[in-house]
């Protein structure tokens, strides 16, 4: 399966992607931060978003998309972009037809190193470590995004049944049941029993 993390932000939004391999490995596709400059209008920095973002949506076409999802924090400008950023990029891959999973800070440093506390040094390091680098991804967002696509990959709910390539149809896969992995468990059953009722 090949899944693309996203660490959502509008001045910085982090771009990571892996193929997962057998015995809970995975190896990196590609990993890049794309930039927004802040003194441009939010219209702008979210357009110049949605091209990078479909960019790599066609290059890469992703099974599932994987996001951070937003925390409270006490910035609120900061947590508007990265709500912003978060939504834009949600809404591209759905209407792609492409599965969207949401993923906390706290599960993705939980899923990486083992606690949900780690800092970011130790999430670049088990990251560099779990996918085989030479050097750890810079900047810190380049990391996170990667640290994001792994945790999918080892936690995701629904997993998509699909590979690399293939056509991903939105009526297609709302008809075949597909509603991606951020069900809740009693949810997730249901589509199951749906299908197989099918």
């Amino acid at each position: 399966m090949r899944i693309l993390g996203v660490d959502p932000g509008l001045t910085r939004c982090g771009f990571g992607v892996i193929d997962t391999l057998p015995a809970r490995k995975a190896a990196m596709v590609a990993v890049d931060v794309f930039r927004t400059p802040s003194a441009d209008s939010v219209d702008l920095r979210l357009g110049s978003l949605a091209e990078a973002f479909d960019t790599w949506l066609d290059t890469h076409r992703p099974d599932v998309v994987a996001i951070e999802r937003v925390f409270a924090r006490n910035d609120v400008s900061t947590i508007m972009g990265t709500a912003q950023a978060s939504g834009l990029t949600m809404g591209l891959a759905a209407r792609r037809g492409i599965p969207v999973a949401m993923h906390t800070p706290s599960e993705v440093k939980a899923a990486i190193t083992g606690s949900g506390r780690a800092d970011k040094k130790q999430v670049t390091n088990m990251v560099t470590r779990i996918l085989g680098l030479d050097a750890p991804p810079k900047p810190a967002d380049a990391a996170d995004a990667l640290a994001i696509a792994i945790c999918h990959s080892w936690r995701g709910a629904l997993s998509a049944q699909s590979t690399p390539g293939m056509n991903k149809d939105l009526t297609e896969r709302k008809g075949s049941g597909r509603q991606g992995s951020g069900l809740t468990k009693a949810q997730e059953q249901w589509a199951r029993a749906l299908r197989n009722a099918k």
